[in-house]
């Protein structure tokens, strides 16, 4: 089993002990699945030494209610990172993280803006405020991120570049059911019916219709899209099936069709905006 450390000034009396050796961090909220711990995998096979936390920051639920019923299972995720070679889990408590009472934050205004952060204000915030605390904390030569959430991944490149962060980010590519469905935490939630639907939204992205069209089908297949939406290079979604929100992204269509020669989209199809399918 990986060594618990459970907070802040415990963790960098023993990081001052692995100096000379390289440490990889894979954080997460926990309630683990084989994409998180392919990310561990990853920092494994590149670094002398795995940390990898669980920590359900509050700040970046949209609900208190959200925030309350998301699972909570250390014991089977303490043997899934033992199992892919994690050294150190650091499971801090709230108050160790947030001694200032969340009176001090970190924001960016433009990319946080969109998409994600529009249908979920402040999650952005709370993502980037928790992961500088993190990194700051654990001191890791590199951190590893998941394709998945991969506006998440360009906010925290962009802070880390901005801020000067002496850590490098490992992108990792998304990882999915044998049926496509890209792995989340949220999938544990569905039903069986609608297990068998939510490949569907990775099929559509992965197709040659745009983004409207693609919206319309998810539509008329029962879903309830957010958006669909092509830039930076990928084509992104935001779906509801029953009351589970499902995300997911992949390479755009032709390295990004929707993309004009600025590297400006010119094709977003949000639900709050008329003539989207």
């Amino acid at each position: 089993m990986p060594t618990i450390v459970s907070t802040p000034t415990e963790w960098r009396s023993l990081r001052k002990s692995l100096a000379g050796r390289s440490v990889g961090f894979v954080p997460t909220m926990g309630n683990l699945h084989e994409g998180h711990i392919d990310l561990c995998r990853r920092a494994r096979a590149e670094n002398d030494i795995v940390v990898a936390s669980i920590f359900v920051n509050p700040t970046q639920f949209n609900q208190a209610s959200d925030f309350e019923k998301y699972a909570r299972t250390l014991e089977a995720d303490k043997k899934l990172l033992a199992e892919a070679g994690v050294d150190y889990l650091f499971h801090p408590d709230a108050k160790d993280m947030y001694p200032d009472g969340y009176s001090v934050k970190v924001g960016e205004e433009e990319i946080a803006k969109e998409l994600e952060g529009a249908f979920r204000p402040g999650h952005f915030t709370g993502m980037l405020t928790v992961v500088m605390k993190l990194l700051n904390i654990i001191g890791a030569e590199r951190a590893y991120f998941g394709e998945k959430d991969f506006q998440q991944l360009l906010l925290v490149k962009k802070m880390v570049a901005a801020l000067f962060m002496p850590v490098e980010i490992i992108a990792c590519p998304t990882v999915r059911a044998q049926s496509g469905l890209a792995l989340s935490s949220r999938n544990a939630r569905l039903t069986p019916e609608q297990l068998e639907k939510a490949p569907l939204l990775a099929e559509l992205l992965q197709s040659g219709m745009s983004d409207a069209a693609v919206m319309k089908k998810l539509e008329e297949a029962g879903f309830k899209p957010e958006y669909v939406d092509t830039r930076w290079g990928r084509r992104l979604a935001a779906a509801w099936l029953g009351d589970v929100r499902l995300i997911d992204n992949v390479p755009a269509v032709n390295g990004g069709a929707a993309q004009d020669a600025a590297g400006q989209h010119n094709e977003v199809c949000h639900a709050a905006v008329s003539g989207c399918g």
